[in-house]
């Protein structure tokens, strides 16, 4: 049987400006690799340089909200808001030329466009948050931009696999997951007309996701975390982000509409679960292998 974890090619030819760099990055690692301090040096790089480009797409949203809040126009004929949904079209189609993005990852995408824009209708309509500014592009109290902040998370998810070669110990089965993953999306809407189970949820996310490790390699060495781990680490940056999102008056929550302050650390709570699902789509494409050591 061939064995899962031998090595493959590099992941960076699966993205055309970059597969020009693999030899020089391969002769690079080499050199690293005859000092341990030079190697330890190269790895962590390596990792950083790795998490920045699964974070393109979302980095380039952050950015646009930030450089649109400092230096956009308030009386601009065009809103902000349509201004932000445009430029990320623009951005998506751009990546896709150039392909720094593949079509799977794109269809991703798309699918979290869908069910964030489909969420934040509802919960604009019962006041949990708001756009307080006008676009000519939105559904209901929604500007169609926003969808593109949550598929911004999946496209994360769907480079990161790629990037770092994901591998499972204990991984839960999908057709569970699938079940969990729509109990969440429900309790999103439900809660607002009847019992919130969140703590029942996330009683059995520790129980499906707590004997999990996530495999994965920077360099040439495999590395493990505890899988809730790296998923709680990536909420806690979505709420980052998130913070960054009402500093910018890009959306807000009713008690930040006289004075900015920070989005309270219960939220993390609802990110780390709506990232569940999105950890959840993601798998469903990829199909999580096993590590074998």
């Amino acid at each position: 049987m061939q064995d899962s974890c031998r090595p493959r090619a590099s992941a960076a030819a699966r993205w055309a400006p970059l597969a020009r760099f693999i030899e020089i990055e391969a002769q690079l690692g080499h050199w690293a690799g005859k000092r341990r301090a030079t190697a330890f040096l190269y790895e962590f790089v390596r990792f950083g340089v790795k998490q920045a480009w699964a974070c393109l797409f979302g980095g380039i949203m952050v950015g646009l909200l930030i450089a649109t809040y400092a230096v956009y126009p308030r009386q601009a004929v065009l809103p902000r808001y349509d201004f932000l949904f445009l430029a990320a079209l623009a951005v998506q189609v751009g990546m896709l030329y150039f392909r720094l993005e593949t079509i799977e990852e794109a269809k991703v995408i798309l699918l979290f466009h869908v069910v964030g824009t489909a969420m934040e209708v509802f919960k604009t309509s019962v006041g949990s948050w708001i756009y307080p500014e006008d676009a000519f592009f939105r559904i209901a109290g929604v500007p169609l931009f926003s969808g593109f902040m949550y598929a911004s998370i999946g496209s994360y998810i769907a480079r990161a696999w790629r990037l770092f070669d994901f591998r499972f110990t204990r991984h839960p089965p999908l057709r569970t997951l699938y079940l969990l993953s729509v109990a969440i999306y429900v309790n999103f809407f439900a809660h607002h007309y009847a019992v919130d189970v969140r703590v029942g949820l996330f009683v059995v996310v520790a129980l499906m996701f707590g004997r999990s490790w996530i495999h994965y390699r920077v360099w040439q060495a495999w590395r493990r975390m505890p899988l809730l781990l790296g998923l709680l680490l990536v909420a806690l940056f979505i709420w980052f982000a998130e913070n960054i999102g009402t500093l910018t008056r890009t959306w807000l929550y009713p008690h930040q509409q006289v004075a900015w302050s920070m989005v309270s650390l219960g939220k993390l709570s609802s990110w780390f679960l709506l990232l569940i699902i999105s950890y959840v789509m993601v798998a469903a494409v990829n199909r999580p292998e096993p590590y074998r050591s």
